[in-house]
């Protein structure tokens, strides 16, 4: 990880009224980087998203034998006879490469490491980990977390597993995509509290099927994963939905307006959630052809949300919920104290800091919305939480994020457009001073 770098989080000189482009889907992008390299044959991915997560998931299948050759927007995956063994693979902070990627070194002849970012040391991995031993792999290290040593059987049984996913919804979808490689298939049973972000699982349970996998999912919290071969498909990334959620409730919050090209019509992308959930506060929210806008009005309403299924949005809404009029409700997100950070903690300890009154509950938050004022804003190295220091520092003077750097997770852009889509408020509002 390289050196914190402060960033001075720029106001709204005027209603943010802007058009913003958006990279790719980062849930998409290594969701369909390891079915490629899970495949029969090679494929081509146009569109993946650029960012700290998606290399280091390249990175993760190429110690693994993946030949991958990046040609600008277009990827080319051949897997490997055979998946190798011997390296050692860093997971960053990336949960989709700390829980995607075992379920296919369990695959390899020999050991591989896993290690990471020491933030992600805290991360859950046993459930994941302890599945994978019962299925046929080994694993060693000080616990079951960051960092281990995991040891494979190309030809792996597999067979049925029971596991409790309450605490991430990746641990089932790491499996569920390696499962047809398993000699038995394999057959996951969930026991536990309700799985969080169900969406995710079935874009996993959508992805693998576009590529001929058969699964039985019609019994509750079961998914039955026959044994076989992954087809390769190529594929487009579209834009990530879950990154549009600061820019469009930087409208919602201005009471300006911000378009989003390119949005689909329908989607497997849980983050389209944030059209509802934008709505629910006051905002105006349209869709015209594949352009996505939302208005601000002159009032944020206070809500009531269940965002069990939509998590990654839980800082940028509790953002929003801080401009509300009344107090807000965000439940359903126990599972958010073991992403990046504990986000529960980390919003109520960053919100009151600048003045706010957020009260942790089990499952969520409650935030009373008073006046704020400026400080320092702790990312706590989690991208979505600098998100929601930016989106603050539109209406809040002098908040500086202590790291900017941390979006590269997911969007090495941010920065930028976040600056350009201020910049176009900026040239907008004098037009309109200039007509009159």
């Amino acid at each position: 990880m390289s050196e914190l770098r402060q960033w001075a989080a720029p106001e709204a000189p005027a209603p943010i009224t802007a058009t913003v482009v958006l990279p790719g889907s980062k849930s998409e992008t290594n969701r369909a980087l390891v079915l490629a390299a899970l495949s029969n044959g090679p494929s081509v991915i146009t569109g993946g998203l650029e960012a700290r997560d998606t290399q280091l998931m390249r990175d993760a299948l190429r110690t693994l034998g993946v030949e991958i050759i990046e040609d600008n927007e277009k990827w080319q995956l051949t897997p490997p006879k055979a998946f190798v063994a011997g390296g050692t693979i860093d997971c960053g902070l990336a949960g989709t490469v700390m829980r995607f990627v075992p379920p296919i070194a369990a695959l390899a002849h020999g050991t591989v490491r896993f290690d990471g970012d020491e933030q992600a040391y805290a991360r859950p991995m046993a459930p994941l980990l302890g599945a994978l031993k019962g299925l046929g792999a080994r694993v060693d290290g000080t616990g079951y977390s960051l960092p281990f040593n995991l040891t494979g059987n190309p030809r792996l049984p597999g067979g049925d597993v029971t596991i409790n996913t309450s605490a991430s919804s990746q641990f089932l979808s790491g499996l569920l995509l390696a499962g047809a490689r398993y000699e038995h298939g394999i057959d996951i049973q969930h026991i536990g509290a309700e799985i969080p972000s169900r969406p995710h699982v079935q874009m996993t349970l959508a992805m693998l099927r576009a590529r001929g996998v058969d699964i039985d999912d019609t019994m509750p919290d079961r998914w039955v994963v026959s044994p076989g071969t992954i087809q390769p498909v190529d594929v487009t990334i579209g834009p990530d939905l879950s990154n549009a959620a600061p820019f469009l409730a930087a409208a919602a919050i201005t009471g300006g307006s911000v378009t989003i090209p390119n949005w689909p019509s329908t989607t497997i992308q849980p983050g389209d959630a944030i059209r509802d959930i934008l709505q629910t506060f006051g905002a105006s929210v349209s869709l015209e052809g594949d352009n996505l806008r939302v208005e601000g009005t002159d009032r944020i309403h206070g809500v009531d949300l269940d965002l069990s299924g939509v998590a990654e949005l839980t800082p940028v809404v509790a953002a929003v919920a801080a401009f509300a009029g009344d107090t807000s409700r965000l439940r359903g997100i126990a599972h958010v104290r073991g992403h990046e950070t504990d986000r529960l903690a980390a919003l109520e300890t960053e919100l009151d800091r600048l003045g706010g009154h957020v009260r942790q509950t089990d499952d969520g938050l409650i935030i009373h919305p008073r006046i704020l004022g400026g400080d320092l804003w702790h990312t706590y190295a989690d991208h979505r939480m600098a998100q929601a220091g930016a989106l603050l520092g539109l209406l809040v003077p002098e908040i500086v994020l202590d790291d900017i750097g941390c979006t590269n997770k997911t969007m090495p852009e941010f920065e930028q457009l976040w600056m350009q889509m201020i910049n176009d408020s900026v040239q907008e509002s004098a037009g309109e001073t200039t007509s009159q």
